[in-house]
């Protein structure tokens, strides 16, 4: 047991009965953030646990606030929280409505209580798996460190915030501007991939959303930073297989959680 916790939230590609899309789960699942899960098998090894979520984020994203509702999405008036995050201006809100390209992934509104249901079922009980997990290593370390775990496109598309056909570094790191964790945290994982010959982007264009957000209080000794992966490092993006680069950049990443453990048990 470690004061390291991971989660991956976009990783999961069991689709349910009810989701009800006009598109392919082919075309769903190229906003999956593939194997990520897998790619930090070494969690399990340095009992770091690894939460990690089993439905598509375009089902419904734990990523997001349950408030963060895409108010075009919705058939009559929203009756809970509203939170909204800008997201909903390109159909990325908690339950998305377009894929990348700007398709529709609905061919009608969604009822309050249909989106209600997918908050209770699977936005809810990650939120409380990963809380669980968090406070379980607060109460025994006095601290923890989070990791919140993802992949990117090589290139951006056309709704990404850094532009369409901007070509992504091979790491972005995300801890919302400093807020999140100490600077120290993010330097060392920085300072680490770095050296390992990978180039590495702080807070640009990625900066991390709300499960750092949310879990995080730094004064407190509660640190999250948000990794973000190339896919070209592991993966073929057209295929989604694995390329032969997986297993090296899975060695990589194994290291690191290695470096960070016995950096946050000094």
């Amino acid at each position: 047991m470690s004061a390291l916790v991971l989660d991956s939230p976009h990783s999961g590609h069991d689709f349910p009965a009810d989701f009800d899309a006009v598109v392919s789960e082919r075309e769903l699942r190229e906003s999956e953030d593939c194997y990520v899960d897998e790619l930090y098998a070494a969690a399990e090894e340095i009992g770091a646990p690894l939460v990690a979520a089993r439905v598509p984020r375009t089902y419904i994203d734990a990523n997001r606030h349950a408030g963060d509702v895409d108010l075009d999405l919705i058939e009559g008036p929203w009756p809970w929280e509203y939170r909204p995050s800008g997201k909903a201006r390109i159909g990325k809100s908690l339950i998305w409505r377009t894929l990348e390209d700007g398709r529709s992934i609905y061919a009608r509104r969604l009822l309050p209580e249909t989106v209600r249901r997918r908050i209770e079922r699977v936005h809810q009980p990650y939120h409380r798996h990963l809380k669980e997990k968090l406070d379980d290593a607060y109460r025994r370390f006095g601290k923890v460190y989070h990791i919140n775990c993802h992949s990117m496109r090589s290139v951006a598309g056309k709704q990404s915030d850094d532009g369409a056909g901007s070509v992504r570094p091979d790491f972005v790191l995300g801890d919302r501007d400093g807020t999140t964790c100490e600077p120290r945290f993010t330097e060392l994982v920085r300072e680490t991939l770095a050296s390992m010959g990978y180039q590495v982007s702080v807070n640009d264009p990625y900066k991390g959303v709300e499960l750092v957000r949310a879990y995080s209080d730094p004064a407190a000794g509660r640190h999250s930073l948000q990794i973000e992966i190339n896919k070209r490092l592991y993966m073929d993006e057209s295929t989604l297989e694995k390329s032969p680069g997986f297993r090296r950049l899975q060695k990589d990443l194994g290291e690191l959680l290695r470096v960070v453990v016995r950096e946050i048990s000094d």
